[in-house]
């Protein structure tokens, strides 16, 4: 009867086998993924030819004084003001009600249109024109809704 096997002696390769075994797995995936390869040149041939390789290497290579100027132009005050203007904005806009902005926009659009349409006429208005105009129901909504808005707006401002 044989004697059975009680040790496992796991194969060590050398350097140079592990070198030959890298270069075959390369060179299957080059077969495998050989169209992929070709078009990733082409793009590396273009982006050379154009020059725009060197200027990306440059920038790597620049990239901590690219950093320095990118930081402290972004820190100056005329930039911070403007990131917390947008802020500010972004948190006044979610706090109105989509509806009434559309509402709103939709108005300020067709207000615009009758303005111009009543430049290309070069009327004069006259006091009894400012007069009847009150009359009209469109002009007294426009103008409630101002005159609140701005009372609104006031109490706003308000320190108490």
């Amino acid at each position: 009867m044989a004697k059975p096997i009680s040790i496992a002696r796991k194969r060590i390769l050398t350097e140079e086998e592990r070198q030959q075994q890298a270069l075959d797995q390369l060179t299957a995936d080059l077969a495998d993924n050989g169209a992929a390869l070709q078009k990733t040149l082409d793009i590396v041939r273009e982006l050379h030819d154009s020059g725009l390789l060197e200027a990306a290497q440059s920038m790597l290579k620049a990239k901590e004084s690219i950093v320095k100027i990118a930081v402290g132009q972004a820190t100056r005050k005329p930039v911070t003001n403007i990131i917390n203007n947008l802020m500010g904005t972004a948190g006044i806009l979610s706090e109105i009600n989509p509806e009434l902005m559309k509402k709103l926009a939709s108005s300020v659009t067709t207000g615009l249109n009758d303005a111009e349409e009543h430049l290309k006429q070069h009327k004069k208005t006259r006091l009894r024109d400012l007069m009847k105009a009150m009359n009209d129901p469109d002009v007294n909504r426009a103008m409630g809704f101002g005159i609140h808005f701005l009372k609104g707006m006031g109490k706003g401002l308000s320190d108490k």
